[in-house]
């Protein structure tokens, strides 16, 4: 039986370094798991697998995209598995990796079938949000889905605008079309997440923000900021922390030492709120990566827990 090996964590955590290590000792292709990396004009502020990672091990979803192009968990879905299918004839373990929650658990489980958004709907949310601010799609939401409204994080306006869209498309409340039933995939999957003691975790966002604004971070962002200046409208892939930040530096709004302040203090809560969508998932096994002397002893103990899932499926 095929077997997808999924590798979690929060941001910052050391995802990229172990999951290139398993990959050269199981021999095997990366498909890669977060919603920016995909972005080809975005690899600084997503930290994404540098050009000598992604020589070393084949990855897929790295770049493949531009920020101008709508994309979403439901079309990766769909990407990866026909891709799978593919791959799976070539190699019995594939490795998935990455941060985000959303496009993990579309692969894993599946996504219920939501209509597609159209270009009216979304200017007709994205209006109202510049006209009332997220208070005002709130108010829509809690209107046309009070039982969504009560659940959703209500300071995500990316999820509370697609929830008013969705119920503005299907003209009913999104709640009655999410079914939640999990669908069948036709491979074993082994879900690892990846954690550390918060401090360490902090630690090493706050220093990898200051590595990336090393690296170009600043002149990344003016770049893919320059050709919606005029427009005034910024696609959905440009509403990322470490971005959204400094285009604020760039309209005079705020001060850069504010700016770098912020961008940690936003991609810790990313942090945070990863850590607790992971621990709502029974399926995951943790590894504390403190409790190990080396990355290497890390791979050993996953490719145990890969050889005793094939042991007794076969």
């Amino acid at each position: 039986m095929s077997l997808l090996l999924v590798i979690e964590g929060p941001t910052g955590v050391g995802k990229t370094q172990i999951t290139l290590l398993l990959a050269r000792q199981l021999n095997t292709v990366v498909l890669n798991a977060d919603s920016r990396q995909i972005y080809r004009e975005l690899p600084i502020g997503t930290a994404a697998p540098t050009k000598e990672q992604l020589e070393q091990v084949k990855h897929f979803f790295v770049g493949t995209h531009s920020i101008a192009q709508n994309y979403s968990a439901a079309m990766f879905e769909h990407d990866a598995l026909e891709l799978l299918n593919n791959l799976f004839l070539t190699y019995d373990t594939v490795i998935l990796s990455g941060g985000s929650m959303m496009y993990v658990d579309a692969l894993c489980n599946g996504l219920d079938d939501l209509p597609e958004i159209s270009s009216q709907t979304r200017a007709k949310v994205s209006n109202l949000l510049k006209e009332k601010g997220i208070e005002g799609v709130q108010k829509e939401l809690q209107r046309l889905d009070p039982e969504y409204y009560n659940e959703v994080d209500l300071c995500n306006p990316r999820r509370v605008c697609h929830a008013v869209e969705i119920c503005y498309e299907a003209n009913r409340p999104y709640s009655l079309l999410r079914k939640g039933v999990r669908k069948q995939r036709s491979f074993d999957i082994l879900k690892i997440a990846l954690n550390r003691p918060r401090e360490e975790l902090y630690n090493r966002i706050n220093i990898r923000v200051d590595q990336m604004l090393g690296n170009g971070l600043l002149d990344e962002a003016d770049k893919v900021l320059a050709p919606y200046k005029e427009v005034g409208e910024l696609p959905n892939s440009l509403n990322t922390v470490g971005y959204k930040e400094l285009f604020k530096v760039m309209t005079g709004e705020w001060e850069l030492p504010y700016a770098i302040q912020m961008i940690k203090q936003n991609s810790r809560r990313y942090a945070k709120r990863q850590l607790t969508w992971l621990r709502g998932d029974n399926d995951i096994h943790w590894i504390n990566i403190n409790e190990y002397e080396t990355d290497k002893d890390i791979v050993t103990d996953i490719v145990g827990m890969l050889r005793s899932v094939h042991q007794h499926n076969n």
